[in-house]
Parts: structure tokens; C-alpha cells; sequence
């Protein structure tokens, strides 16, 4: 066909009806194959083809896709997961499955931080689908009228293999075993087989294809974490430092090394965290095809598509978490100062945290699809194709949570400090477990207590149904494509998130873990779980299943007697909620291609234009707040009413999306190019939810504490580009080539956020510190006694107010175990234990900085694609290497001020790929080498709109195969073999933010054709 067609490629069947072909197979000639899909394609697209039938050139999709110029990924848990194509994100990559829309859900939390992606964003997650199932993959970076919309990115076409594309009858089965040598209490081998069968009657006009697979992969993942820098700016009305109660326990005499200027905003760690997780993947796909040609000129294609991706996480931390204020600190000289050391000697004993993860998800996806491809006669053919898609993804644990948190900790700790000069937390601590433990002078289980259970559930579902018509007209030298499509997808969310007071926060039954559920908990080294970052104190720590946790602790609390002051206190509080987003796409198209001479050179051009218009409707159902619970000096929990309320809204759109394409043979071995096009990118799922949402805030607000709301928008439009490329492209051998490209996407409608300050739900705050309320009047005792204005003082205070006779009696108690300005942290956490502080009439209405996502931002990415592919001729060995530069006039600022949102681009970075490749005498070898910048990955993160910045990374990868006959090959594979690790951190290096420690991963493997 002169247009090109996804779908009618995927279909396409060149061969002869049937008849057995020769098809040359292996590295070479799997890159022979994508070599010649980018000269003879019109545009910019870059492919990769399978090396054999069943044999992609990696074991995950994503980690092949890395290899194309402009291509970067994420990984998660070490795999390959989704894709950033020239800056732009996994959301704003349309990924379609031979030619077909793919549904999107996806939750992900498996090996993610403790704040996981809830969902609702558009990427989708490469490592649900076998690589053996594939047959090439194309990837799009210029817009095409024929090309489904969605792709500002690029749009990437996952082909999968069809009956009668000229094999024959055949088969093929592989086996493997992984050993990923980060795993601890899992297996050390685990399986993955696949096999493949293709059979084709006699007349050749009649074929069935099945593929199907399975995978297990079990793994460890050591990493290391900070819930949150906490941001001071004296410039937006925060104490500066010197005169900062909160944070420094006697301002003026405490030691303060390097000190910020009194102007200077400086950030402080709110904790420093060790987790460590045991992790299990199982994948199951398949696929079964039936293709029919009942007269040479018609093909009939019915095909079904099956995965299933199941990951359960077992995940047990420490948390060394500071009461404030510090006894020492020590900053360095960024222009956001950050506490790099800290230290905090506690008036008697606090607790350190060991809570319990049990997360667990599992994706499926199901697609039926029918494809008519019928040449009416040699000049004209009409190509019909329709599928229903459906993909789901939610909780999956034994409770059927998406996670369950169980929280515990031990009441031991003297003293601690935590030291981010190495760039990974240090922590120390002292432990007296004379106070609140079992005496025994160790941190053991005797000393555990339980504190709070939570629970969040997740269930998404994303259904497609699409109908694609067009006629293809083939003339001498041009041909004319002419099209509609039709496209509906609704996005449904349905959540659930509870929380449930056990020991409280201030761990009120040191013990009750050990008298509760004895034998439960297991006494294991965290520190020696990591091998490559640095670590500190960790040598004892617990680990349990969460949910074993929950079995045994949940229904003893749940009949316990509540005190009279707190009757809510052991009661599970839920928040449920619904969000649902359809949207509804109708397009026309038209893409004319023409073959000419200019200057007495073969030339060509394609030239589309694409009409669509779009229409979303969203509905909501969500817990209306009564307000949030003052639990602990720093903890809080938004209470629902029981109530709820409908919300709905809508948006629509349309786009009118021209294309240009240009290519030149100015040498019989030379292309230029030069394209145009106009894309489109729709904005998350997320983004166009009704909802309205009041979170807590981060620490009381007359401290500086930020209170938040989010308010959706249905009615956002998608991003659009005008896309410029240019590209001159040397193919000096069959298999060999060098290419460099230039492209620019000049690009309006990038979603912002918008603030507005106002109330939300008449919710009052009992942390304002309002004249005549509860913390008011404790803030100004606090203030007349020269105490620290500290998180735990304020909230002990208010709280004695609240549940003393008098305001009188309240000062007098607080008086009375004051000393030196702080509190001992046990009677803290005794008042912790024992009350928490409700807002009433006297409290100030709250006040939230509601954020709204908006079209409001504009920006030009820019850069350059650089490749070369030589083999050097007949002796097998042969390279491959690009680079690819992207720049862009939208990036973040680390020294924002923590009161203004960022606009800026996730994801933009350059990136390198190098591989060796040997192939001769059976043997084929391949090194590679893939690195990535430092990039964005997130911004206007928690309540100081910071940025999140994901370190440059590269990793090496090998593989080995060796034909030992026609039929039999076994193969050898080793997966960052390294060793390397992957960091982020929060405004600036020194803000250290996440650490995972990866391991190499080896697969050995044999595979048979029949």
C-alpha cells in the first residue's frame, strides 16, 4: 500500500498463499529488517524486528524500544515499564496493539515509594505483555493522518504474528530459567516458557495461530527513602532559623553548622526510612488467531489477546522519624539550605517505626478483534477492522487490598541522628527500653507495639471499543487513503481507603504485638539486606505480613471499649469514592503519497489531513469530609460524614491535523527528509476527574503547616504540537548506516495548575492557632513561657485544653513537666495515646490552596537524533550506537519559592545506547550499554511544590546464544550485570529522596523449532 496503514500492515500478507518462504533469521537480519522499515517508510519511524520466531531481541519490550534513537525508559522493580519518547512522558505516548488502541489500566505500586502512582494516567506498562509474542515493534515520532491520535510523543504499533504471514506450519517452545540474585526469601530459579503454533491447511488458505506464555520472576529490593523535606521560606513569613522553636531546640545556643542566611530558605527532613521487600511477578499471556482467505483478493482475521500480570509485595521498614526540635544541625550552601545532619536527644523515649507492607495488583487485558482486508480489484481495496478491549487492574492481596499498612514501632529511642553527607541517609540511634519497653536492655519483639492500620483498594477498569474503516487507492505512482474512525473508551475508578487506630501513634500497649499475635514477628538484619548503599543503624529490625498483622490485631481493637472522651477511637474510618470518564472520538482522514523526480532524483511525498472531534463526560461519586483529626503533633486523618455527593462535568474539542511528508534519494544510498504534522495529547484520566478533595495537612498550620485541595477539570484540552523534523539519513551497506535528525516540537496547552484560595466543605482548622480557639490559646501559653513552639508542644497543649476542667488546669499540667522547653517524650506520647483534638465552633473556617489543572502553559522541545549501525563485513562482528540530545525551555526551578507551582516537562533527558554484536559459525553475542541523564520525574511535590529529580543511570546488558542445530538453540542472558542502582533526590542533590538498590538478573534458556 503507497499510504501507510498500522493495521493494514499487521495484516498484511505479502507471501504466497501458504508456501513455505526462507526467512533469514538472527541479529543481522533482524536489524536488515528495521533498517529497511526507516528508509522506506514515509516520515520518521524507527522499528525493531524479531530475530527469529519467538525470539525478540529482549526478554521486555520497553528494554528493546531504549535501543531507538529519542527512546528512554522508566523502570520499575528493574524491568522496563514504559516509555519517554523526545521528553515527552509514558502518558503522552499512544501505544496501540497491531494498529488498535490498547486500554490503559494500570495501578502502580509494586517496588514503587511508599506515596505510589494511584492510577488514571494514559501510560501503559510494557512488562504486562511477552516479548515472544511480537513480531516487530514500529515506533512513530511524526504524525501520520492514518495514525490514531494521542501520540505527541510518538505512537508505538506492537505487531504480533498472523497465521498466513508465509511460515507455514510450525512451531516453536522455549524455556527459561531467571535468576534475579537480588531475591531473599523467594526462589532462586524461577521459569518462564513460552511456545508458539502455527498451522495452515493444504490449500494454504486457512491458518491458526496460537501463542502462549508464562513468566515468574521473584526478586528482593533493598532501598531507602525521606517521606518529605519540610521547606522554610522567611521571605513568605517562616521563621528563620535562628529563631526557629520548632526545629531547634534553643535558638542562639544550639549547634548549627554552616547556618542559613536569616533570608535563605532552608528544607529539613521530616524522617530518613530502610525498607526492604520481597517480591513476586507472574505473567500469563496468550493469544489465539484464525485467518481466513476464502478468494485470493479477501482476508478474514478474528484474533483474541490475553495477559494477566499478577505482583504481590511483602515490604516491612524503619522509620527514623524526629519529634523535633533538633539538638544539632548541620546545613550545606545550596540556595534552598539543606539540614545534611541532624540530631535529636529525646526527653525520655520515642518510638522508632517498623511498619508493615502487604501490596499486591494484578492486570489483566482481553481483546477481541476482526479484520476484513478485501482488494475489489487491482487499483482499490477497502481494510475494515473493529476490536472491544477491556483491561482491569486493582488490589489483589488476601484481604483484596491494593495495600495494606500496618503500622508498629518500639518506644526505645534515646537519641538519633540521621546523615545525608555520603548521599544516602545514615542513621544512629540509642535505644532505653527501661522507660516503655520490656527492660531487657536489646530491641526485641517484646518492646513492639502496634499504632495504626490503613488500607487502600483500588479497582480500574479501561474499556475500548473502536471501529476503523478505509479504502486504499493504488495508482502508478501515487495512492490515496481515505478513512474514518470511530473510538469509545470510559475510565472507571473505584476506591476505598480506610484507617484504624490500634496502640495509636503514641503506641498506648507497648507489647501487645507479642501478646496479640505471638510468634508473628520475625527479628531480621535490615542493614545487611544492602550491598551497594551506604547504610546506617539497622541491625535489628521486625518483619511481618501486614495482613497477618491485620488478622490478629484488627478484631481485638474493634471490640474494645473506646474511652468515653474519644468514642470514635478504635473505629475504622473509610473514605470510598467513584470516578468515571468517557470520552467518545470520531475522526475522517485522508493521506494522499505520490512517487516523483526532482532534480533527476527519486523523490516522494505524503501529505494527510485528519478531522476529529471529541467529546468527555465525567461523573464522580465521593465521601463528603466532616473534617480532619488532629491525632498526633504531626499526623492527621480526614474523617468522612458518612455522605455522599454526586459530581459531574464535561468537556469537548475538536482539531483539524495536517501532515507533510518529504523524502529525497539525493544519492542512490542517501535520504533527506523533512516532515511536518500537527499531534495531539490528551491529558490523564486523573486530570479529568469531577472530584473535589480536602487532604490534611502536613503539620499543624500556624507553624507553617500547608492545608491543600485538588479540584479536577473535565473540560481540559489536549496538548497540541506543530512537529518540525529533518533528517539526513547514509545507508553505505545492507546493513549499515548513519543517520542524524533534528527535530523541534513547538507546543501549547501543557496543563498547569491554578490556585485559589478558599474553603472547602465548611471544614474548620483546630490548627490555626485563631484567637479564642484551643491552639490559640495554647500558642500563647507556650509564647508567655518561653517553651519551643515545637509540633509536640503545641498539639499536647491544645489537647490538655480540650480534655482538661480548665484552660487553668491544662497550663498548670504543662508547666509541670516542662523542662527546659520541651516535653519528655513519654508523657508526649502518653497524651498522644490518649486524646486527639477534633475541630468545633471556635476554630477558624480552614482555608485550602485548592489546585486545579488548567491550560496554561506553552514550550519548544528541541534537539537531535544521532545513529550509526555498521557490520564490518563477513566477520560477524558489528556495532550499534546513538545518541539523542533533548532540550526544552520548560524546566523546573529547584530554588522556587515553595508557594508558586512549577509548569515543566517530566522525563526530558538525553540519552545513549551503545551495543557490540557478534554473529557467525551459530554463535550470536550482543553487549550493551544504555545510559540516561538526570531528568525531572515529578513537581510541585507535597505541600512546598518541589521538585523530583531521578539520576542519570546506565546499565549494562548481555546475551549469548549458540545454535547447536537447526532446530535447537540455548542461549545465555545477564540484565544490569553491573550492579547498578538508581537515585533520586528532592530540589538538589544533597536532598536525598529515594534510593533502590538493583541487582543483576541471568536467564539461561533453549529453544526448539519444529
Amino acid at each position: 500500500m503507497g499510504a501507510f496503514s498500522p493495521m493494514a500492515m499487521a495484516q498484511d500478507d505479502d507471501q504466497a498463499e501458504g508456501d513455505d518462504v526462507i526467512v533469514v533469521t538472527g541479529i543481522r537480519a533482524s536489524l536488515e529488517r528495521a533498517m529497511d522499515i526507516k528508509r522506506n517508510s514515509d516520515g520518521v519511524v524507527d522499528a525493531i524486528s524479531a530475530e527469529d520466531i519467538g525470539k525478540f531481541p529482549d526478554t521486555n519490550l520497553a528494554e528493546s524500544l531504549q535501543r531507538i534513537t529519542g527512546v528512554s525508559i522508566d523502570r520499575v522493580n528493574g524491568e522496563g515499564s514504559a516509555v519517554t519518547v523526545r521528553g515527552f512522558g509514558p502518558g503522552f505516548n499512544l501505544i496501540t496493539l497491531n494498529g488498535r488502541t490498547l486500554p490503559t489500566a494500570e495501578v502502580g505500586v509494586i517496588g514503587a515509594r511508599g506515596n505510589y502512582n494511584g492510577g488514571g494516567s494514559r501510560s501503559f506498562d510494557f512488562s504486562n505483555l511477552a516479548s515472544e509474542g511480537v513480531s516487530s515493534l514500529e515506533v512513530y515520532k511524526t504524525g501520520q493522518a492514518v495514525l490514531p491520535t494521542g501520540g505527541i510523543g510518538a505512537t508505538v504499533n506492537i505487531n504480533t504474528r498472523r497465521p498466513l504471514d508465509g511460515n507455514g506450519t510450525m512451531a516453536t517452545v522455549q524455556g527459561k530459567l531467571i535468576n534475579d540474585t537480588s531475591v531473599d526469601d523467594g526462589d532462586e530459579l524461577t521459569p518462564e516458557l513460552s511456545g508458539l503454533v502455527n498451522w495452515v491447511n493444504d490449500t494454504g488458505n486457512f491458518g491458526i495461530g496460537l501463542f502462549g506464555s508464562y513468566s515468574r520472576r521473584d526478586s528482593g529490593a533493598p532501598t531507602q527513602q525521606v517521606n518529605d523535606w519540610l521547606v522554610f521560606d522567611p521571605t513568605l513569613g517562616d521563621s528563620p532559623l535562628s529563631s526557629n522553636g520548632s526545629y531547634v531546640r534553643n535558638p542562639g545556643t544550639t549547634p548549627v553548622g554552616n547556618p542559613p542566611a536569616a533570608d535563605q530558605a532552608y528544607a529539613i527532613a521530616q524522617d530518613s526510612r530502610y525498607d526492604f521487600s520481597d517480591i513476586t511477578r507472574e505473567r500469563i499471556n496468550g493469544q489465539l488467531v484464525a485467518q481466513f482467505r476464502p478468494i485470493e483478493t479477501l482476508s478474514l482475521t478474528a484474533d483474541y489477546t490475553f495477559a494477566v500480570n499478577e505482583s504481590d509485595e511483602l515490604r516491612y521498614e524503619q522509620t527514623n522519624w524526629f519529634a523535633t526540635p533538633m539538638d544539632e544541625l548541620i546545613f550545606n550552601s545550596d540556595a534552598v539550605a539543606a539540614a545534611v545532619y541532624a540530631y535529636e536527644f529525646n526527653g525520655g523515649t520515642k518510638d522508632i517505626g517498623f511498619e508493615q507492607t502487604n501490596r499486591a495488583t494484578k492486570d489483566t487485558l482481553n481483546s477481541f478483534g476482526f479484520n476484513a482486508d478485501w482488494e475489489l480489484n487491482e487499483r482499490m481495496s477497502v481494510v475494515l477492522d473493529a476490536h472491544t478491549s477491556k483491561g482491569e487492574s486493582g488490589g489483589n492481596n488476601p484481604l483484596g487490598h491494593l495495600a495494606t499498612f500496618t503500622g508498629i514501632g518500639a518506644p526505645v529511642i534515646q537519641e538519633h541522628s540521621v546523615d545525608y553527607r555520603s548521599g544516602y541517609p545514615i542513621q544512629t540511634y540509642t535505644i532505653d527500653d527501661s522507660q516503655r519497653g520490656n527492660g531487657n536492655g536489646v530491641l526485641d519483639a517484646g518492646d513492639v507495639a502496634s499504632q495504626v492500620f490503613r488500607s487502600t483498594s483500588t479497582a480500574m477498569e479501561h474499556e475500548v471499543d473502536e471501529l476503523d474503516l478505509r479504502f486504499v487507492w493504488d495508482f502508478d505512482n501515487s495512492s490515496l487513503t481515505v478513512g474514518t474512525n470511530y473510538r469509545d473508551t470510559v475510565m472507571t475508578v473505584d476506591t476505598l481507603n480506610t484507617q484504624q487506630d490500634l496502640g495509636s501513634w503514641g503506641l498506648a500497649f507497648p507489647g501487645d504485638v507479642e501478646q496479640y499475635a505471638p510468634g508473628l514477628l520475625e527479628e531480621y538484619c535490615l542493614s545487611c539486606k544492602f550491598d551497594d548503599l551506604p547504610v546506617g543503624q539497622a541491625e535489628t529490625a521486625f518483619k511481618a505480613d501486614a495482613v497477618d498483622l491485620w488478622n490478629a490485631l484488627v478484631p481485638i481493637y474493634e471490640a474494645m471499649t473506646p474511652p468515653a472522651d474519644n468514642p470514635n477511637r478504635f473505629r475504622i474510618n473509610q473514605t470510598p469514592g467513584f470516578d468515571e470518564v468517557e470520552e467518545t472520538i470520531f475522526s475522517m482522514f485522508a493521506q494522499f503519497a505520490m512517487e516523483a523526480e526532482l532534480l533527476d532524483r527519486p523523490a516522494r511525498i505524503s501529505a494527510g489531513i485528519r478531522y476529529e472531534e471529541t467529546e468527555v463526560s465525567s461523573a464522580t461519586v465521593q465521601a463528603v469530609p466532616s473534617g480532619f483529626n488532629w491525632q498526633a503533633d504531626n499526623d492527621f486523618l480526614v474523617e468522612q460524614t458518612g455522605d455522599t455527593q454526586n459530581v459531574s462535568g464535561d468537556g469537548s474539542y475538536d482539531h483539524l491535523l495536517p501532515n507533510v511528508d518529504f523524502q529525497m534519494d539525493v544519492r542512490d544510498d542517501v535520504v533527506l527528509r523533512a516532515s511536518y504534522s500537527k499531534t495531539i495529547g490528551r491529558p490523564s484520566y486523573t486530570n479529568l476527574y469531577a472530584s473535589v478533595g480536602a487532604a490534611a495537612p502536613n503539620r499543624p498550620t500556624v507553624l507553617g503547616g500547608q492545608l491543600t485541595g485538588t479540584s479536577q477539570n473535565p473540560g481540559l484540552l489536549p496538548l497540541e504540537s506543530d512537529n518540525f523534523d529533518v533528517s539526513l539519513e547514509w545507508y553505505y551497506d545492507d546493513t549499515s548506516y548513519i543517520s542524524a535528525g533534528y527535530f523541534k516540537k513547538d507546543t501549547k496547552n501543557f496543563v498547569g495548575t491554578g490556585v485559589v484560595e478558599r474553603n472547602l466543605f465548611g471544614i474548620r482548622d483546630q490548627t490555626a492557632g485563631g484567637a479564642g480557639s484551643r491552639s490559640g490559646e495554647a500558642l500563647a501559653i507556650i509564647q508567655e513561657l518561653g517553651a519551643d513552639q515545637s509540633e509536640a508542644n503545641l498539639f499536647t497543649l491544645t489537647a490538655l485544653i480540650d480534655n482538661r476542667a480548665s484552660v487553668a488546669a491544662a497550663r498548670a499540667e504543662f508547666e509541670a513537666n516542662l523542662d527546659g522547653g520541651t516535653l519528655p517524650q513519654g508523657y508526649v506520647d502518653d497524651i498522644l495515646a490518649a486524646f486527639d483534638v477534633r475541630s468545633d465552633s471556635n476554630d477558624p473556617l480552614a482555608v485550602y490552596s485548592v489546585e486545579q489543572p488548567l491550560n496554561a502553559d506553552e514550550g519548544v522541545i528541541d534537539g537531535w537524533e544521532l545513529a550509526w549501525q555498521h557490520f564490518f563485513g563477513d566477520t560477524g562482528f558489528g556495532l550499534q550506537a546513538n545518541y539523542t540530545i533533548v532540550d526544552g525551555d520548560i524546566t523546573a526551578d529547584p530554588a522556587a519559592p515553595k508557594n508558586i507551582n512549577q509548569f515543566a516537562l517530566i522525563g526530558l533527558s538525553d540519552t545513549a545506547n551503545f551495543t557490540a554484536i557478534y554473529e557467525n559459525y551459530g554463535w550470536s553475542a550482543r553487549l550493551a550499554y544504555n545510559w540516561r541523564d538526570t531528568f525531572l520525574s515529578a513537581t510541585n511535590e507535597g505541600g512546598d511544590r518541589s521538585a523530583i529529580y531521578t539520576e542519570d543511570y546506565g546499565q549494562f546488558d548481555f546475551s549469548v546464544n549458540y545454535d547447536v542445530t537447526e532446530q535447537l538453540a540455548v542461549s545465555f542472558e545477564g540484565i544490569n550485570i553491573t550492579g547498578e542502582d538508581q537515585r533520586q533526590y528532592h530540589r538538589y542533590p544533597d536532598q536525598f529522596w529515594y534510593g533502590y538498590e538493583l541487582s543483576p538478573r541471568y536467564v539461561v534458556g533453549a529453544r526448539y523449532n519444529f
